[in-house]
């Protein structure tokens, strides 16, 4: 059998397994020994257009944890070959209470022509996250370390907590839940913005044994009952408001309308944690139910500084995330406490090529899985110092994020291609305005990263010096599946490179056939991994439907990916995302990637719409530069620069001009309210009240003829 790039596999190489890093055995190490191909070295110059590889500098790759090709490739054998032996030695360097058995490391079925999907690691091991997380960090000699700095809305607003002082915090609203009755198996709703007491809700559940369910402090009331009476918790965690930006949002009332809408439907709650925010809304202000509703400052603090731990079942429940559902409603993803714990933690330290003198910012919310995996639980489990910021981007102005990273000297800084993009179009003055010295490693997340925001964000923000991690995973997953190692191997730009350790990816075609070398299809997953969801919740036949019943055998990631001839994955986003044009099918992210390399466009998102003739036509909303007018022209040009890169069917049926696009608060595009828009269903809009401005629906509903 042959590789990915046509060669035979080197010695020793396990081609079944393996295929999808033969390849890199033809990998050169640096770029001096490169030929035919235009690359660049980290630190030496810029990335232009040209450049297919970026390679690490020997200076950085000699400081990495993995700094060759070579030592990854070894140390994924092994993850690949002895998966029990890999995960084992990693998890010995956690606390556990009891051992687990060391000949039932991982026990899995995936296949649902053979009885039920199931997933277990580390059955029978005790032990529980938030003790790795903090109390072991304190017993190591660090519990004067920074655990947590915190950025409020307003700039000057800020605060920070050390790990003795996370502890005690955790430890107080740990004995307060147990008092009113919470326990191990009882569920917790945490509605908050992004105070450290979020973290801190989130500690206080997995130290007691409760599972915390984090509802994103901006979806309605609907949405909330919705997960209310889906998990039945035994109280709701929220603040009073919260303001982003200039605007308050109300959560207290949002929360009071979820409680009532919940009790129509058989679920009642009958206690409330409030907590003031005293910089959005006082407390007098804040409406209020006496028998129902209490203040956090007024009971959390009273309590004891110390909390003993509940040991949990490495396969006990550790939390619950609500994602969207292709049927609308929520799937309730399910992650246990011990895989889990040991993936964040691997993934975060690899990922980012961590070391303890590290400053850390996430920008996602906690209300998301990256807020779980790389905010709280990842960077917590090794030591780290972690900014959690309250506020938005752009406020008061867009040089937000570079201020804070040079007021913190942040090292490694994670956001959303969206927000790269969103900054892109502001101009480059608000980012060399500020120093950006201090920053080391940049990451990506939550869609596939366009090759010239990749360039615009490793040139300018990280000055050409700064690798980036552009990882591919899922809420389902737990963390990165599909990730560059900063040190290990040249990146290529949009490339999200190759697999984590212990990953084992495929591509497959529609009979669930896989396909060798370089090809595109559907991304799946063959074998389990630690950091992988269990089921969800209530509704097991629905994750056996959804994820396995697809592919036989396999994890069905919903994703598209080709992998090219060197054995580079490229995510080229949701099958659900996929045009199928006169027969081709065509990724809607290539088609944006096309349209936002025109120098006018500042943002594109792609949906489908139905067609007479070509079964489904491309329908394009595009963000063009500030100052750029509309015209026919321009209309035009965008539709060539389509036909250019990818060829004349996929050219954009309709170009719909854009002030801005529907997204989420983390920076999602609603493609969903998109897809309405282009079909002119505009009664069946639904829910806009996540967005970050609603108002631009509006917007792009009056420019439909223009």
């Amino acid at each position: 059998m042959g590789t990915a790039n046509g060669e035979q596999p080197a010695a020793g190489a396990s081609s079944d397994k393996l295929r999808h890093v033969e390849s890199m055995s033809q990998l050169p190490s640096g770029a001096g020994k490169i030929s035919g191909i235009n690359a660049v070295v980290l630190g030496e110059s810029l990335a232009a257009e040209e450049n297919d590889l970026i390679f690490p500098s020997p200076e950085f790759s000699a400081d990495a944890l993995v700094s060759s090709p070579k030592q990854y490739r070894e140390m994924y054998e092994r993850s690949i070959k002895d998966p029990a032996g890999f995960w084992s030695e990693i998890a010995e360097t956690f606390y556990w209470k009891e051992k687990w058995n060391p000949s039932e490391v991982c026990s899995e079925n995936l296949d649902v022509t053979k009885g039920p999907v199931q997933i277990s690691w580390f059955k029978g091991g005790k032990t529980n996250i938030c003790y790795n997380a903090v109390d072991r960090n304190i017993e190591s000699g660090n519990g004067d370390k920074i655990a947590m700095y915190w950025e409020g809305n307003e700039p000057g607003q800020d605060g920070k907590l050390t790990y003795s002082e996370l502890l005690e915090k955790v430890c107080q609203l740990a004995n307060y839940l147990k008092s009113v009755g919470v326990g191990k198996g009882d569920a917790v709703i945490i509605y908050l913005p992004m105070l450290l007491e979020l973290p801190i809700a989130m500690l206080a559940c997995a130290r007691i044994g409760a599972i915390h369910s984090v509802v994103f402090a901006g979806f309605s009331a609907d949405s909330l009952a919705q997960r209310i009476v889906d998990c039945k918790p035994k109280l709701v965690i929220t603040c009073n408001a919260v303001k982003r930006g200039v605007k308050p949002i109300f959560l207290k009332d949002i929360v009071d309308a979820a409680l009532v809408e919940s009790e129509k439907n058989g679920v009642s709650v009958g206690l409330c944690l409030t907590y003031e925010n005293q910089s959005a809304m006082k407390r007098e202000d804040t409406k209020w139910q006496a028998e129902r509703d209490v203040w956090w400052q007024d009971v959390v603090t009273k309590f004891p500084t110390k909390c003993d731990v509940e040991w949990v079942d490495a396969e006990d429940p550790l939390f619950l995330l609500y994602t969207s559902g292709s049927t609308g409603k929520p799937k309730g993803v399910l992650h246990t406490s011990g895989g889990y714990m040991l993936y964040t933690a691997t993934t975060f330290k690899y990922a980012f090529d961590y070391r303890p003198t590290d400053i850390y910012w996430c920008t996602a919310d906690c209300g998301w899985i990256t807020g779980h995996s790389y905010v709280t639980y990842g960077p917590l489990l090794n030591g780290a110092t972690v900014l959690v910021f309250e506020g938005t981007p752009n406020y008061p102005d867009s040089g937000r994020c570079w201020d804070i990273v040079d007021k913190y000297n942040v090292t490694i800084f994670y956001t959303a291609p969206t927000l790269v993009r969103s900054l892109m179009r502001d101009g480059t003055e608000y980012v060399t305005r500020y120093s950006r010295k201090s920053l080391r490693v940049l990451g990506s997340v939550g869609e596939p990263i366009n090759p010239s925001a990749w360039r615009w964000f490793y040139n300018i923000v990280g000055d050409s010096r700064c690798p980036i991690s552009d990882t591919w995973w899922q809420t389902e997953t737990g963390g990165f599946m599909i990730t560059p190692l900063p040190g290990a191997w040249p990146q290529k730009p949009g490339s999200a490179t190759f697999p984590f350790f212990g990953v084992q990816p495929v591509i497959v075609d529609e009979k669930g056939q896989e396909i060798e070398g370089e090809c595109s299809g559907y991304l799946c997953i063959k074998k389990s991994w630690p950091g992988a969801f269990r089921t969800l919740y209530g509704d097991h036949e629905r994750y056996e439907t959804t994820y396995f019943k697809p592919f036989a055998g396999y994890y069905f990631t919903g994703d598209g990916c080709s992998r090219d001839k060197d054995g580079y994955y490229w995510l080229t986003g949701r099958v659900d995302d996929v045009i199928n044009v006169s027969g081709h099918r065509i990724g809607t992210a290539e088609v944006e990637s096309a349209l936002v390399s025109h120098p006018q466009c500042a943002e594109a998102a792609v949906v489908g719409v139905e067609h007479e003739v070509k079964g489904q036509g491309i329908y394009a909303f595009v963000t063009l530069v500030d100052g750029v007018p509309y015209s026919e022209e321009l209309r035009k040009s965008l539709i060539v620069t389509v036909r250019n890169q990818i060829g004349a069917f996929a050219a954009p049926d309709k170009i719909h001009w854009a002030p801005g696009l529907p997204k989420t608060r983390s920076g999602k595009i609603m493609r969903r309210i998109l897809r309405k828009i282009a079909a002119r269903q505009l009664d069946e809009l639904g829910d806009t009240s996540t967005l970050a401005d609603p108002g631009v629906v509006d917007q792009l509903i009056a420019l439909s003829d223009c």
